[in-house]
């Protein structure tokens, strides 16, 4: 999938010279925030095999290819607001629309770990 458009996660460059390295395997994310932006344009381009591969290993158990494919296409992502970060946590806000086409925002403080050379999303808490 090409796009010569801006990336989705909201930076200055081209997805293509940014996310989609990650998602196609190009290169590794080299950090949490770098992975957390992957994995939100991952959902805008549907990329189920790149969000569950990019789960750790402890918590893959709890997540579905259907169910991660089924969210992503179900919802219409619209941007992606980064709160704050550190080391292995990101904190954020994505917007979307749902298929009533009503706005939503999920809110996520996301906990990544990192494991030989690569990260991975551990976990998130909610609101």
């Amino acid at each position: 999938m090409s796009n010569l458009g801006l990336c989705f996660c909201g930076s200055a460059i081209p997805f293509q010279d940014c996310c989609q390295k990650y998602i196609d395997g190009i290169e590794k994310a080299p950090t949490a925030l770098a992975l957390m932006k992957s994995r939100y344009s991952a959902y805008v381009t549907h990329q189920a095999d790149y969000l569950l591969n990019t789960t750790h290993s402890s918590q893959r158990k709890y997540y579905s290819k259907s169910e991660i494919l089924n969210w992503a296409t179900a919802n219409e992502w619209q941007k992606l607001e980064i709160i704050s970060s550190t080391e292995n946590t990101v904190e954020f806000k994505a917007y979307f629309l749902d298929k009533k086409k009503v706005n939503q925002v999920h809110y996520e403080f996301s906990t990544f770990k990192q494991e030989n050379g690569s990260w991975f999303y551990l976990d998130g808490k909610f609101e």
